[in-house]
């Protein structure tokens, strides 16, 4: 569902500041697979979500969703094949609007654009029911403005907004940081239960160890660019937070410096 070969990238080329963020970067997933990435700042993390959106452009390689070759496409062209959830609540939603309007536009990212009323009864009827599955009681709020919700109702909304529409590829970068502990328990719980629900492919950035070990099938490591480690299936059930420190240790033969990773 999601490939990437010999993807490199390099910021400011040639000047005193260069910085190698990818580096001969290849990733496979499978359809349905659910990928946690972990690494310390400047790891390339973001770097990553960025060129498979479509934000940046990498230097060299390729990238193909769903078998369609994408590297070349602007972001606005890949909307239709990814949902993505962002790390910041303010993002991803317009505030100025509405729920029920915000879920329309969302609705419509992958079919054809026309004239007709976004809202209708029944797409209310339908928003209504995805806005259940949530437990937050905004299908009765359809009316209210998206910047009156609190960072944990925008998250969650967010995440509704980005997968209800069957996306090829989700994208979910560092999306609970910015939450309160409570609200991060309860975006990530509604995390794995949106994508087992509707078996996405899923890629996801957090700099919170403990949640990359939770949560999905897989779990890769990244280091100035680079993948280092790559665990699935059992191995990965039986990892701990100390076996990753010292799986990167034993790597890169130095210590893991990023607090906030380990202490979540």
């Amino acid at each position: 569902m999601l490939r990437l070969r010999d993807v490199s990238m390099t910021f400011n080329e040639g000047t005193f500041d260069e910085k190698k963020a990818l580096l001969n970067i290849n990733l496979n997933l499978r359809e349905g697979e659910f990928v946690t990435v972990i690494g310390s700042n400047g790891a390339g993390k973001s770097t990553l979500m960025n060129v498979v959106s479509g934000n940046l452009f990498p230097d060299v390689g390729d990238i193909y969703i769903n078998k369609k070759q994408v590297q070349t496409l602007p972001e606005y062209k890949r909307s239709a094949l990814i949902g993505r959830v962002f790390q910041d609540p303010m993002a991803g939603t317009a505030p100025s609007m509405t729920i029920e309007e915000n879920l329309a536009m969302a609705y419509t990212r992958n079919k054809k654009r026309s004239l007709k009323l976004g809202v209708t009864k029944k797409r209310k009827e339908l928003f209504q029911d995805y806005l259940k599955t949530l437990n937050l009681g905004l299908e009765n709020r359809l009316k209210a403005k998206v910047g009156l919700l609190s960072g944990g109702e925008r998250q969650a909304l967010s995440l509704l907004m980005a997968t209800f529409t069957d996306p090829d590829i989700l994208l979910l970068d560092e999306h609970t940081a910015a939450l309160d502990p409570s609200r991060a328990e309860l975006i990530t719980a509604l995390t794995k239960e949106v994508i087992e629900e509707f078996g996405l492919t899923t890629l996801m950035v957090t700099h919170n160890m403990q949640q990359a070990l939770d949560l999905g099938d897989r779990l890769i490591m990244m280091d100035k660019g680079q993948i280092i480690l790559d665990i699935h299936g059992e191995e990965k059930k039986q990892l701990s937070i100390e076996d990753l420190l010292k799986e990167f240790q034993r790597i890169r033969g130095e210590q893991f410096e990023d607090d906030r990773a380990v202490l979540g």
